[in-house]
């Protein structure tokens, strides 16, 4: 099965960042000006005063249905922090502000409380605070699963950048690759798991066990982790960081690819962490390929650090202490921008 609506999301994506670009102008020499010198970055930097402030936007896409159908809201937050804070932390930003958008059909106090007090929960995990945020009730315009109320989520992240930016200039072959463990699907490839336990449950797919003691649903529920804490922590402690990869839409090679591109390097994987289980048997059921499969899902790995060597025993122990899995996956090599995870090639995935 070949996934090719991603070729027209990076179309599509392109066209808005380029119109996005030419209004950089408006700002020029004057507080608020972007002064990142990349494209395709996972957050923008601007120049406030004598602070580098980073800010990034994202939402959760598609997940929503699945707690629409488990009726459990109250994970949701944790992915909605991690998708902005994370593109924060890996260009060595600290998060520090999230605010949020909520567009509904009708007002539910119950639902936007679980929603909330998940959200406050993973702040507090991040160490960030929720400093605004908008309800905004759309009617017919909004639609989803079931009889409940229905919505999309959004958020905008801000945080500290300092001087010091993880951009990926400062990778050099010869690097070492850790990649830290994600137990589900983050918010990405949602369209494509409900299409495939639909096709092989039916429609109440949400209903059927994936083990003894968790539906379908509750599993696609796990919440995403989040990583900002650890890279803080690393940066706090001086402990020398190339390079760092938020593994979300695109999977593996795209995301791995835009901060190596930078330098035009390539990288050999060989010690990923294997797909959790859902994400397997999900893979059997749509009969997606590998190739395909980690262009599409984080597939086990949800955020990716390039370190020189003297680094590796410092944060894999930092990891542990904070609760995090982490191993050594592979080592950046001279260009082009080819990765290659176990046999397979990908030919400049971050383009």
């Amino acid at each position: 099965m070949t996934l090719n609506h991603h070729e027209n999301s990076k179309i599509c994506s392109g066209i808005a960042f380029g119109h996005a670009k030419k209004s950089f102008a408006n700002r020029s020499g004057t507080n608020g000006e972007p002064i990142l010198d990349i494209d395709g970055a996972f957050a923008n930097i601007v120049r406030i005063g004598n602070q580098n402030v980073g800010i990034t936007s994202d939402g959760i896409g598609t997940k929503i249905e699945i707690a629409e159908r488990a009726g459990i809201y109250n994970t949701l937050g944790f992915d909605l922090v991690a998708m902005v804070a994370d593109d924060l932390a890996a260009m060595g930003i600290e998060p520090t502000n999230i605010t949020n958008i909520l567009d509904v059909d009708v007002m539910c106090p119950k639902t936007i409380d679980q929603l909330m007090s998940g959200l406050a929960t993973a702040s507090k995990l991040a160490g960030i605070a929720i400093t605004g945020g908008e309800i905004a009730e759309l009617g017919n315009r909004i639609g989803g699963f079931g009889n409940g109320m229905h919505f999309n989520w959004c958020s905008t992240a801000i945080g500290v950048a300092g001087e010091k930016i993880i951009s990926g200039k400062d990778i050099v072959p010869g690097d070492t690759i850790i990649t830290l463990a994600e137990d589900g699907f983050r918010s990405n490839g949602f369209t494509l798991a409900r299409n495939a336990l639909e096709r092989c449950y039916g429609k109440n797919w949400h209903t059927e066990k994936f083990t003894e003691t968790q539906s379908w649903s509750e599993v696609l529920l796990t919440p995403s982790k989040i990583y900002c804490p650890l890279v803080n922590s690393l940066k706090r402690e001086n402990i020398e960081i190339h390079g760092a990869s938020h593994i979300t839409g695109g999977g593996v090679p795209a995301n791995l690819g835009r901060i190596l591109k930078p330098n035009n390097l390539g990288a050999e994987l060989n010690n990923l962490f294997s797909p959790p289980r859902p994400m397997q048997a999900i893979a059997r059921m749509t009969d997606v390929s590998d190739r395909d499969a980690y262009t599409h899902w984080n597939m086990g790995n949800g955020f990716l650090l390039v370190t020189p060597s003297t680094s590796i025993d410092a944060i894999l122990g930092k990891a542990a202490t904070l609760g995090y899995r982490a191993q050594v996956a592979g080592t950046v090599t001279h260009g082009p921008v080819n990765i290659r995870i176990g046999k397979t090639i990908y030919e400049n995935p971050g383009k």
